[in-house]
């Protein structure tokens, strides 16, 4: 059908905004008049046009009687920008087919409402299910002021994530690893442990070419994470910060100077509150956290019943080891019935390695 033709080029151009537009949604918009796509845009940053404005920037003839395809309901209340809603109903647009309904409380349905009060004609839900796949963590953030915290980890086929001596570059392969930094270019943050640091010495960077570069968060209840760290050393060129329980002040005045952000966040056990972190980086709004720490990390944050998602490479190894590293470590839980469950499965393969993603069941 020519109609999914259409929103099918708007959920494409929607991806191109990926990693930029946070805490916004990823939206994209295609203007059709007489069978032909007249106009297109997107959401390309926090603080641009939004994708419908983007479309009518781009026209190459009046959009007059025009159909207007857009991936997410059309805002309806000054923000960053003006409303979409006004730009469409002065370019007397005739039909709006909308993808995804707004959770926002200021547009939820509101949109759609306006336009129809105009004389426009306006179709919901067409292809949702798909638009809804562009939006996971605009949907989270929006609903609750919480960020979508997905937890990634490498493993071998015998789910070790290193060594007994601690080696872990590298489980999977160069594909898969590109797919990594990927992921990274689209999270507004990634976190890792005090752990990671200390074993690693990471980066925790982007090396995509042109990639957004997420917001580097370490949780490190003791403040232990050394000057000397890569994470330190670049924390004026990647915006960092540190969540700790207690510290050294002069530590901490040191951290600052090199440009970390320090937060003090301290539960009842004198280890840093992984469920305050959350609820102070959605406050700060920070919407999509990516997890790559080890097993203690990710043990806290099931846990602390945070955790939203998990992408698990799988390589073609077997590693072995009773001491060796798993994704979660701890005690774990006595019955399975009691674990953490997770539900739609999504597999991808790079090579030989294999990318299998869950949702956490709520």
């Amino acid at each position: 059908m020519a109609e999914q033709k259409y929103m099918r080029r708007a959920i494409e151009l929607a991806k191109n905004g990926k990693g930029f537009t946070a805490p916004n949604p990823l939206v994209g918009a295609v203007i059709v008049k007489d069978g032909k796509i007249i106009g297109e845009g997107f959401h390309q940053k926090i603080g641009g046009l939004h994708a419908e404005r983007n479309a009518f920037a781009s026209l190459r003839e009046s959009a007059q009687g025009a159909d207007l395809y857009v991936t997410l309901e059309p805002c309806c209340h000054y923000g960053r920008t003006p409303p979409c809603t006004e730009a469409i109903i002065e370019n007397e647009i005739s039909h709006v087919i909308i993808g995804s309904r707004d959770p926002n409380p200021l547009v939820s349905g509101k949109g759609a409402e306006l336009l129809r009060n105009h004389g426009i004609k306006v179709t919901q839900d067409f292809m949702k299910s798909e638009c809804d796949e562009l939006n996971p963590f605009f949907f989270h953030y929006i609903t609750t002021r919480m960020p979508y915290v997905t937890v990634k980890f490498a493993s071998s086929a015998d789910g070790k994530i290193a060594s007994y001596t601690g080696k872990s570059q590298w489980i999977t392969g160069e594909l898969a690893r590109k797919c990594v930094h990927s992921l990274r270019g689209e999270y507004s943050a990634i976190l890792a442990g005090i752990g990671t640091v200390l074993a690693d010495n990471p980066m925790l960077n982007c090396r995509l070419e042109n990639a957004h570069q997420p917001i580097r968060i370490i949780v490190d209840s003791h403040l232990r994470i050394p000057l000397e760290s890569n994470i330190c050393k670049s924390a004026n060129q990647y915006k960092t910060i540190v969540a700790y329980a207690f510290g050294d002040e002069s530590k901490i005045k040191s951290l600052q100077t090199m440009g970390v952000e320090a937060i003090q966040i301290t539960d009842k056990n004198n280890h840093v509150d992984l469920y305050e972190l959350m609820k102070y980086l959605g406050d700060n709004q920070i919407s999509s956290v990516l997890v790559e720490g080890g097993g203690v990390i990710n043990e806290a944050l099931f846990k602390a019943n945070v955790v939203n998602h998990v992408c698990a490479f799988i390589a073609p190894k077997i590693i072995g080891g009773d001491s060796a590293k798993t994704p979660v470590e701890g005690l774990g839980y006595t019955d399975p019935n009691e674990c953490v469950k997770l539900c739609n499965p999504k597999t991808t393969f790079f090579n030989d390695d294999i990318l299998i993603e869950y949702d956490v069941r709520r």
